[in-house]
């Protein structure tokens, strides 16, 4: 691709950052660019944007039909599986697979709570309440 070719389609990520491109410049010599994005980039993003939107509201309903714990909400809310909150609180997998229970999680100490506050940067009543606000 030239340099001149280099697509500069601006999506919503193109406000915030741009993606290294190589290209080659006039004299035929590997160059590196600055893209704001392309547009089949963008279409892929979009999609995967509204299926983690979609993640979330799924797990929302299931936490006020007290299916699961809010804990669900905020792990899809922050884009982690229980082997990454596994790492971020140190809670074994096997706890936070118990944790996602309603009725386990209700009767979890602030001291445990806290810690999952902490990795979702919400308070305890926030994470209790699903009490956020949704940037």
């Amino acid at each position: 691709m030239k340099k001149e070719e280099i697509p500069q389609d601006l999506s919503s990520l193109g406000k915030i950052t741009k993606e290294v491109c190589y290209a080659v410049d006039g004299s035929g010599k590997y160059v590196t660019e600055l893209s704001r994005g392309w547009e089949i980039k963008i279409n892929a993003l979009d999609v995967a944007w509204n299926d983690i939107e979609g993640r979330k509201a799924t797990a929302k309903e299931k936490v006020f039909r007290n299916e699961v714990s809010p804990l669900l909400f905020f792990m899809e809310r922050a884009l982690m599986d229980i082997t990454i909150l596994a790492g971020y609180t140190g809670f074994w997998k096997w706890q936070i697979k118990r944790h996602l229970r309603p009725e386990v999680f209700n009767k979890l100490s602030d001291k445990k709570l806290q810690r999952y506050a902490d990795v979702f940067n919400v308070g305890i009543e926030d994470l209790k309440s699903m009490n956020v606000n949704e940037a």
